[in-house]
């Protein structure tokens, strides 16, 4: 059941233009102003799914997590109980993590051993994940821009007992000199997807700041792909609805590199047709093997994935 977020909340008359364009306003608006169900992935390089379940099962009611085999949606049984302040999340027993947050390292899918890089690293969430995919094994290059998120991935890394992971400080399109089977892209955006769990989304929203941000991504976009070796596979993601910086900067990178191809995303959730157009600008028909999801879909944040592979 949806739970309102008892604040007043102003929403930008460009923006309730722009998205009663996008998507059915009034429902698109309730699930943006209710609070965000909270989720935990359980980490299994130190405990298993059934030994952790079995934990908190006096404590907590958990729902499972369709599209990611360790990961619950979780709700207190009496009272209020923080999930980030007991003492398995502390052991590293458990991440808390935004269920649709865990799609892109789901997608991106990594094998044992392999060299993985995840472009825009902080604090950690889909880091961690990959790390538990790959069982500790291979080689995982975790990058992020700014001193102030990397020491968080560092405190989450030591945490959840990774051991595999390597972290540098640099711009994503930087990065030269090193060849990954895959790479996740989980780009800085508008966060529009977000908005129940950030509210001042809404204040920091306008349309010049999403074309800014889409010359970041696809710079991005295009320094991963050069890193990527022929038959890897490359996903990108963002927390946004924003058709510009989604299906747009994904129909943009492909005019641009012919050996790249889309690969269709096949998973247990509720989906919302790619656009193929927007403001009369056409997008490429490949944009339709994208997964878009808004708020209402899956009562989750609004993320957008798209997984790309070298021929």
């Amino acid at each position: 059941m949806l739970k309102p977020i008892d604040k007043e909340v102003e929403f930008k008359d460009k923006f309730v233009e722009r998205y009663k364009t996008l998507t059915d306003w009034e429902v698109f608006k309730k699930y943006s102003l209710s609070y965000l169900r909270k989720s935990i992935r359980v980490n299994t390089l130190k405990i298993g799914v059934k030994e952790l379940t079995e934990r908190l099962a006096d404590r907590f009611l958990l729902d499972p997590i369709p599209w990611c085999p360790e990961g619950f949606w979780i709700e207190h049984k009496e009272g209020r109980l923080d999930i980030g302040n007991t003492i398995e999340h502390c052991l590293g027993y458990y991440y808390c993590q935004e269920a649709a947050s865990m799609i892109p390292p789901m997608v991106l899918a990594p094998q044992h051993g392999e060299v993985v890089l995840d472009m825009a690293a902080a604090p950690g969430s889909k880091t961690t994940q990959i790390a538990q995919m790959l069982w500790n094994t291979g080689l995982l290059i975790a990058n992020d821009i700014t001193s102030d998120r990397l020491a968080a991935l560092g405190i989450n890394l030591q945490r959840c007992g990774v051991t595999n992971t390597l972290t540098t400080q640099m711009p994503g399109q930087r990065l030269q000199g090193v060849e990954f089977d895959r790479i996740l892209v989980d780009a800085p955006c508008s966060g529009t997807g977000t908005i129940r769990k950030s509210l001042k989304t809404l204040l920091l929203w306008n349309p010049a700041m999403v074309t800014r941000l889409t010359v970041t991504q696809s710079k991005m976009l295009d320094t991963a792909f050069s890193l990527l070796k022929r038959g890897g596979t490359m996903v990108y993601s963002t927390c946004s609805n924003e058709p510009e910086e989604d299906e747009g900067v994904v129909s943009a990178f492909l005019d641009r590199h012919e050996n790249a191809k889309l690969i269709p995303i096949d998973l247990p959730l509720k989906r919302t047709t790619p656009f193929t157009e927007f403001e009369g600008v056409k997008y490429r028909e490949e944009v339709k093997h994208c997964l878009r999801l808004w708020p209402q879909d899956n009562d989750t944040e609004g993320f957008f994935v798209t997984k790309i592979t070298k021929w």
